[in-house]
């Protein structure tokens, strides 16, 4: 296993005796955690090899109230700032944050900063937010984010912390997804570098659920349950139309898991493209080929494709966001006008309907999942950020709530692995060919077994 080092950074000894449940109060002995509770990286094992490893670089430290504080919260400031795109769930971990703050640790000055790392710039002079309990009571119910959002401005470090010192901020909550993190881990080592005392904590915030270290990040699971609803309607059409083709369109820049779980949890899609996998569009075993032939074998099809799938096949526009992303062509339209050119050219009738939810699902509100999902991770992280930690992410590890340091969660991109269960369990679903492409015979040494899933 790859050595790791999960260590996490604190602004020093916390000293001091502060719960809002005393030791004698806690009957059910749950209110606290120490720092030498930790959860196992990596947990699998094979029988008869040696024995789980409880080295240091496969521990991480398990997130909770710890029984003494570094901050005293009648001295707290606290910051909230929410980045990048929307995403199901922001209001709910900004609702979170401010009752954990309020009612478990008695601090009483909360600010929200306007529109993502905007809001710590004095050059856009945006007003400041005040947070308290009856401003956030019922956002949990709205989509977006009572913040307001922007992408880029990830640097400009030193302009930040000046804000930051000058508004005698002492801890920053960060919401967001891997640029935002890069963005949290510059501040706290720039914190650091002035001697400052701020604590800054990252929520993990990508709908695509790409972040590394993190099971899984807030708003996927509501991402997954609207873009059922239009495989739903996508499936209606193919299939009370004349060969009907339905094409949904869902994010995933890089990764698919929207696509994936997707298309387990309805069960009506036949074709799932993701970025991780290549698929030939021409050729006897690719897509347009596969196509026809589902058409006459059932009379409908339904393709679910994420966003960064198939990009090779259109120019690159060398474009890109505020927050350094570039500017993917839209691949659902590309295999619209594609496959409507293949059946045109073969003289078949078809009848397809095109839909990208994309937007209506980034702005909607969480599910149940989702909110309890939320509100868990916002009160873990004040925990963390009460305890004097920094430079750190909340994140959900084998089901457990841990600290994971920025450095690591921004280290490398999640994504579907081919060669492992998930796209097997996919393709089984749908009954897809494992490769939408022609196979390549390949030699393999008689004494060489295939690797594990």
């Amino acid at each position: 296993m790859k050595e790791l080092d999960f260590s996490i950074s604190v602004l020093g000894e916390p000293t001091i005796q502060r719960s809002a449940i005393s030791e004698e109060e806690d009957v059910w002995y749950t209110s606290h955690v120490s720092d030498d509770q930790y959860i196992l990286y990596d947990i699998a094992v094979t029988r008869g090899t040696s024995e789980a490893c409880f080295d240091r670089s496969n521990l991480i430290e398990k997130a909770g109230p710890r029984e003494k504080i570094y901050f005293e919260p009648a001295k707290v400031h606290a910051g909230v700032i929410t980045c990048g795109g929307l995403c199901p769930g922001l209001n709910d971990v900004i609702r979170a944050i401010v009752m954990t703050l309020w009612y478990r640790y008695g601090v009483k000055r909360i600010s929200g900063f306007r529109y993502g790392y905007r809001g710590i710039l004095s050059r856009f002079n945006l007003p400041v937010m005040e947070l308290t309990p009856d401003v956030v009571t019922k956002i949990h119910n709205l989509g977006g984010t009572i913040l307001g959002a922007s992408r880029g401005y990830g640097d400009y470090i030193e302009e930040k912390v000046d804000f930051l010192e000058r508004m005698n901020v002492n801890m920053l909550f960060a919401i967001g997804g891997d640029g935002t993190q890069k963005g949290a881990l510059n501040i706290s080592e720039e914190a650091k570098k002035r001697g400052l005392k701020i604590s800054v904590i990252g929520i993990p915030k990508t709908i695509d659920n790409d972040l590394s270290f993190v099971q899984k990040t807030f708003g996927f699971e509501t991402a997954v349950s609207r873009a059922v609803d239009a495989v739903a309607c996508a499936h209606v059409e193919a299939h009370d139309g004349i060969n009907g083709i339905g094409i949904v369109k869902v994010m995933g820049r890089e990764s698919g898991f929207i696509a994936a779980h997707t298309a387990m949890a309805i069960n009506d899609v036949n074709y799932v493209l993701i970025p991780e996998v290549r698929f030939a569009l021409e050729g006897e075993n690719g897509l347009l080929a596969n196509l026809e032939r589902r058409l006459e074998q059932r009379n409908h099809v339904v393709i679910l494709v994420a966003e960064g799938a198939g990009q090779e096949y259109m120019k690159n526009s060398r474009a890109s966001d505020a927050s350094g992303n570039v500017q993917f062509n839209d691949i659902g339209i590309y295999l619209k006008e594609r496959i409507s050119e293949y059946f045109k050219k073969k003289g078949i009738e078809i009848n397809m309907k095109y839909i990208d939810p994309s937007y209506m699902i980034r702005s909607a509100p969480a599910n149940s999942n989702d909110s309890i999902y939320c509100a868990r991770l916002g009160a873990h992280a004040v925990h963390a950020a009460m305890a004097g930690k920094t430079g750190m992410i909340i994140s959900l590890i084998h089901s457990q709530f841990v600290h994971i340091p920025i450095r690591l969660a921004i280290s490398g991109r999640k994504r579907i692995d081919p060669h492992k269960e998930l796209w097997r369990d996919v393709t089984e679903v749908t009954g897809q060919p494992l490769l939408l492409q022609e196979r390549r015979t390949r030699s393999r040494s008689p004494d060489k077994k295939r690797s594990p899933d």
